[in-house]
């Protein structure tokens, strides 16, 4: 093991990968209208990438010679940039910013009254504001048209520092947890496994260790057939569709229980605890049903707050609940180390050498960057007792989701509920000034859309890294790689959107996403909403099951459900991916059973080969539809 891993030629290899990621995952998502990129708590651009970059790429450089090739931590140390690189390239940023920063210009019309109720209240600093700019934003120039980089330019200079702080405060927070979650509770982190392994180097021969094994192309091949026999019905309409999936009306028709496969989700599952992926699929179909029952019975609540997470609105409440519990109960198992942490930021003598960050950097740190956002948001618009709490109900939600995803394993993943949302429902619209509601809105950009973000990929970053030594220069690597690819992204979509027009781009990012939080504040100025009691019934209700699932599993070593289930159970995504967990969960139990450790460590190859076949032919395929000049060729979604 190298305890110069952070290199030059690494660093630099990482931030050229990071500049081409923005690059590929928009002409993917926007252009082609082919499979997702960057849209996952493991990326298919990243993982592609990393894949061509381990086997070819590296094989050659040490057939020329050894010296010349990247040592497992060098490659590592890329993966992690990607990663993080990937965080805001898409859904965690990079296609909500600018879409939403012009929304509430295009779209305003006479019915929506915008111009009246919205406009009025966003700070000059905060949106771009000449009209002319915005239209061609989503509607393209005319040929030889210029685009107006200064337009935008003023706003992103306020909103890109805000935004680096915000994920400064990311990182802090996963350095002040990575102790504990890793070597006192001991997550397993299943989306850290398969760059680990694709790291890896042999004494012997140029390929490395993990494209010997045979069962995991075996499980990549089965992967790749697949998607390319999907991809290949798109050229060819004579071949027969793939169908991987299959969905049955229940309760009258009232909600759908579909059986989905998804190949990323079966092998990363394979390595969560059994009883953590048991309690995924359990509590996915316990909710499901739950939901069909409330639908049957009406007792389903009306409150409009958008949409985002759970289907049925009192699951909402019932995750917020539920999220508000784990996090200090999971901060209280955490008490000694957080002593330590303390010690660290008074400056007193602790074991902070294995961080990116002194306790001291990262406490101090995360404490002043907190109150630097919080500044920021009251300059929007929000007041300080509004900023405050949604600042609260938004930690929770980044560290209760970067939490499943440590722990639990899943790639494709959002909370039950927003903060927005949260706020909105707990003291009801009438309790806010206009310009705090509009403000509340700009929080979609960061705080809605929760597929990936910083917090979660730095964290799986330092596990990634568990075990390397000189970690400091880590942090400036992984800050690097998130501004350059900020500034790239937005780079990106302004040259696409006004050489396409946005409204011809990805629907979602560039024409309903957008509309969603100004739609929803502008109707409760209209008709603002008041506080349901039920709301709060179903909060303490969630946080009353959560709070006895962790006891009982604190308390009794044979209690079979895990709390991370409860916590997630209600998302819309987990109605398609229980099924794919259930199937990962029963092999991974059998094996164990009849063929113990010995046949576990057998199929892990396999397990990984199945995302790692996906992603790549996902990742082939765009750049076969680019050359071809195919659209709507998606390989790839969850």
């Amino acid at each position: 093991m190298r305890d110069t891993f952070v290199t030059k030629r690494a660093f630099l290899f990482g931030m050229l990968c990071c500049v081409l990621i923005p690059v590929i995952d928009h002409y993917s998502t926007d252009v082609v209208h082919a499979s997702y990129m960057a849209i996952d708590h493991i990326p298919v651009v990243a993982v592609g990438i990393f894949f061509f970059v381990a086997l070819f790429l590296n094989a050659c450089l040490r057939r020329i010679h050894p010296a010349l090739a990247f040592g497992s931590g060098e490659l590592l140390l890329v993966y992690a940039m990607m990663l993080v690189a990937c965080s805001v390239t898409e859904m965690g940023l990079g296609s909500q910013i600018l879409p939403i920063l012009a929304a509430p210009f295009y779209y305003a019309t006479s019915q929506n009254e915008w111009a009246t109720l919205i406009q009025p209240h966003l700070k000059k600093f905060l949106v771009p504001q000449d009209p002319v700019a915005i239209a061609k934003f989503f509607e393209g120039l005319e040929k030889g048209g210029r685009i107006p980089w200064e337009v935008w330019a003023k706003p992103l200079a306020v909103w890109i520092p805000f935004l680096l702080v915000l994920y400064f405060v990311m990182f802090c927070i996963a350095v002040i947890l990575r102790k504990q979650w890793m070597e006192r509770e001991r997550l397993v982190y299943p989306l850290a496994v398969l760059p680990q392994e694709m790291a890896k180097q042999g004494d012997t021969g140029i390929v490395p260790p993990f494209f010997k094994n045979r069962a995991m192309w075996i499980g990549f091949g089965i992967a790749f057939v697949f998607g390319t026999w999907k991809a290949l019905t798109a050229y060819f309409p004579m071949v027969p569709p793939l169908v991987l999936s299959k969905s049955f009306p229940i309760f009258r028709g009232t909600v759908n229980w579909t059986f989905w496969l998804s190949f990323p989700v079966i092998g990363f599952s394979f390595f969560v605890n059994l009883d953590v992926a048991f309690s995924l699929w359990f509590f996915s179909l316990l909710f499901l049903m739950s939901r069909g029952a409330l639908n049957m019975t009406g007792l389903t609540l009306t409150e409009n707050l958008g949409g985002y997470g759970s289907r049925e609105v009192l699951f909402k409440h019932v995750g917020m609940g539920a999220m508000a519990v784990m996090v200090v109960f999971s901060l209280w198992i955490a008490r000694n180390h957080l002593k330590e942490v303390w010690r660290g930021a008074l400056g007193r003598k602790v074991d902070d050498d294995a961080e990116m960050l002194p306790y001291g950097t990262a406490f101090w740190g995360m404490v002043v960057g907190l109150l630097l956002v919080a500044g920021f948001l009251v300059l929007t618009g929000m007041s300080v007792w509004m900023t405050v709490v949604f600042l609260l109900l938004a930690l929770v939600i980044w560290l209760t989701l970067t939490r499943v995803v440590c722990e639990g394993g899943i790639p494709t993943l959002v909370a039950t509920t927003i903060a927005a949302q949260q706020l909105l429902s707990m003291f009801g619209a009438s309790k806010f000034a206009a310009g705090s509601l509009v403000a509340l809105a700009l929080t979609y950009i960061y705080a809605a859309d929760l597929r990936t973000f910083p917090l979660s990929a730095g964290a799986v970053s330092l596990k990634i890294l568990e075990g390397r030594k000189r970690m400091r220069p880590v942090f400036w690597a992984l800050m690097a790689a998130l501004t350059v690819s900020i500034v790239t992204t937005m780079a990106v979509v302004l040259v696409l959107a006004y050489r396409y027009g946005g409204i011809n781009l990805n629907a979602w990012y560039f024409v309903n996403g957008p509309q969603v939080p100004y739609s929803l504040v502008g109707g409760l100025m209209k008709t603002p909403n008041e506080p349901i009691p039920l709301t709060w019934a179903a909060r303490a209700g969630g946080a009353a099951v959560m709070a006895g699932l962790m006891l009982m599993r604190q308390r009794f070593l044979w209690w079979p459900l895990h709390p991370i289930g409860f916590l997630i159970g209600s998302v819309w995504l987990m109605e398609f991916l229980w099924f794919s967990v259930f199937l990962a969960w029963l092999v991974k139990k059998m094996a164990l059973r009849y063929g113990g450790a010995r046949m576990y460590n057998q199929l892990k190859p396999f397990f990984l080969g199945l995302p790692l076949g996906l992603y790549t032919c996902a990742l082939v395929w765009f750049f076969i539809d680019l050359c071809t000049g195919k659209q709507g060729n998606q390989i790839f979604w969850i």
